[in-house]
């Protein structure tokens, strides 16, 4: 359901063709992530293929999917039909809803996790309620309340979470979960890549950028699974305490959502690429901002994430963002294959120089983690 969702969310973006309409995708993204998220932690609490969670896990499906069959109707209403704007606020409140609820039942017996499910009901129902009256209004003001919505969500869930009485069962299930739903995003961006191609015959420029592509896929996954992701792993599950719940709010709740949202930024630049691979022309500055923007903000997503958890900065990493950004002038002029393609050789130049710089590094976490 969510890989429906983020290529509905990447395609909404990509058919608006402006900044709101990038703007719109990624509050519709900040829904889904931290949807996403809540279900993360309910996973960590009791298996999901058992008992009422089975019966949960299936009701919040349908409503997830619910949500991605509206995306492209979450702000302009298609003629015929249900509302569609309203229509994906309820379903978005219903798939929270059935999160806490769910939640609550399996909490019998733990007194703080009940107390803390209990106040996480607030800002679920007050953000909800500021998407349904948002899309009820329609216009600018419906943009606003979402975003007032998101910040209320996720303004409240973190004041009672950062040292709160969550519980976090399986680190290594917990981290799987939101590394899940990063190789989620990267293949996402490659479906996104073959909508480009949709209508264009084979040729050399076409394959040439869907070879590119994969390379730019290749990047991203590179970048957060060699090392960081099992490092982090070891890290949270020796951490006890409101110390681990603290590090697994800010470093996966939150860190990790410019990680998310660079990947789908990425995908959206690598479609126009893919879909202009043939042209002279310079690629313009919608989908260069998109493909080196998105990759910059996954490298400080990936900074951040690297920097709350393991106390580290990245400086290729660093380094790499800085020089993304100073290659968007270039990209939006040059034909669209040279901008992807230097976007490629600065992913593939950190991933070199990470892998010479931190070998040793490497050798002994993937000895801890066989």
């Amino acid at each position: 359901m969510y890989v429906i969702t983020l290529t509905r969310v990447t395609e909404f973006m990509a058919h608006e063709h402006n900044g709101v309409g990038v703007l719109h995708g990624l509050l519709l993204l900040a829904l889904v992530w931290f949807s996403w998220s809540a279900y993360a932690w309910l996973g960590n609490q009791a298996r999901a293929d058992l008992g009422v969670v089975r019966l949960g896990m299936t009701l919040a499906m349908a409503g997830v999917f619910v949500v991605a069959l509206t995306v492209p109707e979450a702000w302009h209403d298609t003629p015929g039909g249900l509302y569609g704007p309203l229509v994906l606020p309820c379903a978005y409140l219903f798939v929270r809803c059935v999160h806490l609820v769910i939640y609550t039942m399996l909490a019998r017996g733990d007194q703080g996790l009940r107390r803390q499910l209990a106040v996480s009901w607030p800002p679920v129902l007050g953000g909800s309620a500021l998407l349904i009256i948002g899309a009820a209004i329609g216009g600018r003001w419906q943009t606003a309340l979402y975003a007032a919505a998101i910040a209320v969500d996720w303004g409240g869930v973190y004041l009672t979470s950062r040292r709160g009485s969550w519980r976090i069962h399986d680190a290594g299930y917990f981290t799987e979960r939101h590394q899940l739903f990063v190789i989620i995003a990267i293949g996402e961006s490659l479906i996104a890549m073959a909508a480009g191609a949709a209508d264009h015959p084979a040729s050399v420029p076409l394959l040439t950028a869907g070879v590119l592509g994969v390379g730019v896929a290749a990047g991203l996954w590179w970048l957060y699974f060699d090392v960081v992701t099992l490092l982090v792993e070891h890290r949270l599950a020796e951490t006890r305490g409101r110390s681990r719940v603290s590090m697994a709010v800010h470093a996966f709740g939150y860190g990790h959502f410019p990680i998310v949202t660079g990947i789908v930024l990425t995908a959206l630049g690598v479609e126009g690429v893919v879909a202009h691979a043939g042209d002279d022309k310079g690629l313009g500055g919608f989908y260069a901002g998109a493909l080196c923007g998105g990759a910059a903000t996954y490298l400080a997503g990936l900074l951040i994430f690297g920097r709350i958890s393991a106390g580290v900065w990245g400086p290729f990493r660093l380094a790499a963002l800085c020089l993304l950004l100073a290659w968007l002038p270039a990209a939006m002029v040059l034909p669209p294959l040279a901008g992807l393609a230097g976007v490629v050789v600065l992913l593939a130049a950190v991933a070199a120089c990470e892998t010479w710089r931190y070998g040793e590094l490497r050798r002994s976490v993937r000895h801890e983690h066989p």
